[in-house]
């Protein structure tokens, strides 16, 4: 039931080259910079990332762009990274943009054994390609297939030994749903605290769906976008 490992770097020993990662965030929110900064020292290739965002250039999973680590971008929002920008211009990035809502239930999907569900989000638009169309009740939905990763990168506020977790704020957007979604779960926290100090009703990821937990350090908590008032 003891769930530590010591750092990062021991938490990502299992990760081989072509596995699909489900990576937490919303923006800078919520990303696990420890896990992201140990894969890029670990160097392994041609990897599936599966994210709201592409991260910044030099933040978040704009650190394994840099080093050519990422194959695919599964994602939502890519607009604040020039860098991945480029490498999907020069073919270098496969990117498959989904609706974000849509990204979001295709992982709550597969975390709950579901394998497809129906939407009208994208109908009639470039998301809808080559993918089933039904209606019901007089509108048209689009067949979306669940999505689950072979690992799934969480980052929470606060955790237990036994991987119970309580995320802050927009850290709650993505994270959650993804630590249901994938084969093996490793989470980073920013307080590692002991048995009985977190309120069971106030649990938002249960330890049984968590196979690794680490307290990580410096966190840089950033601003994605400072935006400043001229004086008058």
């Amino acid at each position: 039931m003891d769930k530590r490992v010591a750092n990062a770097d021991a938490a990502i020993s299992k990760i081989f080259d072509g596995a699909t990662i489900l990576v937490g965030g919303f923006g800078t929110s919520g990303s696990p910079e420890n896990l992201i900064a140990a894969l890029r020292r670990k160097g392994t290739k041609h990897l599936t990332c599966v994210s709201n965002n592409a991260g910044m250039a030099d933040y978040g999973l704009g650190l394994l762009l840099q080093t050519h680590q990422i194959r695919k971008m599964i994602a939502s929002y890519v607009g604040e990274n020039k860098l991945f920008e480029q490498q999907v211009l020069d073919k270098e990035v496969e990117v498959e943009l989904n609706p974000q809502g849509t990204l979001s239930e295709r992982m709550r999907a597969g975390g709950a054994g579901i394998p497809a569900f129906y939407t009208p989000t994208g109908v009639g638009t470039l998301i809808a390609e080559g993918k089933e169309v039904r209606e019901f009740n007089g509108r048209k939905y689009l067949l979306e297939k669940a999505l689950r990763g072979d690992f799934a990168f969480v980052k929470a506020w606060k955790g237990d030994r036994w991987g119970n977790l309580v995320y802050r704020k927009t850290a709650r957007n993505f994270n959650p749903m993804m630590a249901t979604a994938a084969d093996y779960v490793i989470a980073e926290v920013e307080d590692l605290v002991e048995l009985g100090s977190l309120t069971p009703d106030c649990v938002h990821t249960p330890g049984i769906f968590v196979d690794a937990i680490f307290q990580g350090t410096s966190y840089e908590k950033r601003i994605e976008r400072r935006t400043v008032r001229k004086r008058a």
